[in-house]
């Protein structure tokens, strides 16, 4: 008998019990449907993770002041003034491994347009902060090294701030009030998007850091220092390098917090270690359905056999060998399988889409997911397929046509 026959025969015996045949499928259906759904929630959130720490920079660690030490008025992070702009030039001449720096001084105030105000993030810093943290000019420039040096009062916007005070008019050239002073408009950020629990990166205003320090913020020192390495692999030489010349300069000893150190690697590392034990998690629980959905296409074959008993028998009697028959049951095992595979895959395909659409999660459809999950459906057919089919090419032909 050859594999196409085989395969028409059973085709016939699904066919012959439609209702049984798609409950039967249905638990491979959702297995499939689930794996692939709950692989693209996971891999969504991997790949929202590595974008977050992208826009942040891929090879930068943050310098700020740390906690106050004990006896000291106040507390908590970034408490203690002790970063000046001179740190920023002891960092370059003293750390090989460090391509950049741009420092920040950052705070919230009213910004005013005409009739408009709005309540933004001011950042001051240098040109050297914009290729550093990835933000891309779309309108207009970036101001100038001499506009740092000179204390200017020029402003680049974020697309939000825009909306917020131009209304669709376009700012640049224009003068807006901060804290009562003028400042004019030389650019516009490309939009970013959120970011999260880090702030809308869309709206704020970017000014030269001195103009901040000495005409917004009245302070001489500054908030934290981005420091770009020479490339992400010497990202902890940078690190290493940094705290020793810093801990030098400012006489700190080695288990001082008066300044910390943030690397984005090591953070990035734990987010996916984590995302990849949920991503397993997810996956786990789901092949939990698929190995549910092989357990029932077993029972059923197996009832199958027994309610063609008679029907074995006379095949064999008009010569069907024992293989012939194994492979009618193993096929028409793996068929249910596939079938409820297929279905499985446009249901969990479906899924992802809707979760996409209706949710600001972006679920991420991986090919390797689909292939993987309609690969298992395919090798479970086959599992939970040949105990029914060896018993049913067990059958002895007498026995099978005596059987009521």
């Amino acid at each position: 008998m050859t594999i196409i026959e085989t395969m028409q025969i059973a085709l016939d015996g699904i066919s012959a019990n439609k209702t049984r045949s798609v409950l039967t499928a249905l638990g491979v259906i959702i297995g499939v449907a689930a794996v692939i759904a709950m692989l693209a929630i996971g891999n969504g959130a991997q790949k929202q993770t590595e974008a977050m720490m992208e826009n942040m920079g891929t090879n930068v660690i943050t310098v700020a002041s740390g906690r106050q030490s004990s006896g000291r008025v106040g507390g908590g992070f970034g408490s203690l003034q002790i970063l000046k702009p001179d740190d920023m030039d002891s960092i370059i001449e003293g750390c090989p491994a460090v391509k950049l720096v741009a420092p920040e001084v950052q705070t919230n105030v009213q910004v005013k347009y005409g009739s408009m105000n709005s309540s933004t993030t001011i950042l001051g810093t240098t040109p050297e902060y914009i290729p550093m943290r990835n933000y891309k000019v779309e309108k207009g420039e970036m101001f100038y090294s001499e506009d740092v040096a000179l204390y200017n009062q020029v402003a680049v916007l974020g697309p939000s701030t825009v909306t917020n005070l131009f209304a669709g008019k376009n700012p640049i050239g224009e003068i807006i009030k901060i804290k009562g002073r003028n400042y004019t408009v030389v650019g516009v950020l490309k939009s970013r998007g959120a970011a999260g629990g880090w702030g809308d990166p869309d709206d704020q205003i970017i000014i030269p850091y001195t103009t901040a320090m000495r005409k917004l913020v009245g302070t001489r020192y500054l908030r934290s220092i981005s420091v770009q390495a020479v490339s992400y692999d010497e990202l902890s030489e940078a690190e290493t390098q940094v705290k020793s010349v810093l801990w030098a300069k400012h006489k700190l000893s080695a288990d001082s917090e008066d300044i910390r150190i943030q690397n984005p690697s090591q953070f990035m590392e734990m987010i996916e270690a984590s995302n990849r034990t949920f991503t397993v998690l997810l996956g786990s629980i789901a092949s939990i359905s698929l190995l549910v959905g092989g357990i029932g296409i077993m029972n059923i074959m197996l009832v199958s056999v027994t309610e063609r008993t008679r029907e074995i028998g006379i095949r064999m009697a008009l010569g069907a060998r024992r293989k012939d028959v194994l492979m009618q049951f193993l096929i028409e095992s793996l068929i249910l399988s596939l079938i409820g595979g297929f279905i499985g895959i446009i249901i969990g395909l479906a899924a992802a889409m809707g979760v996409n659409q209706f949710t600001d999660f972006n679920a991420t459809i991986s090919a390797v997911s689909v292939i993987l999950s309609f690969s298992f459906a395919a090798i479970i057919g086959i599992i939970f397929g040949i105990s029914p089919a060896y018993k049913a090419a067990k059958l002895d032909p007498i026995d099978a046509l005596r059987y009521e």
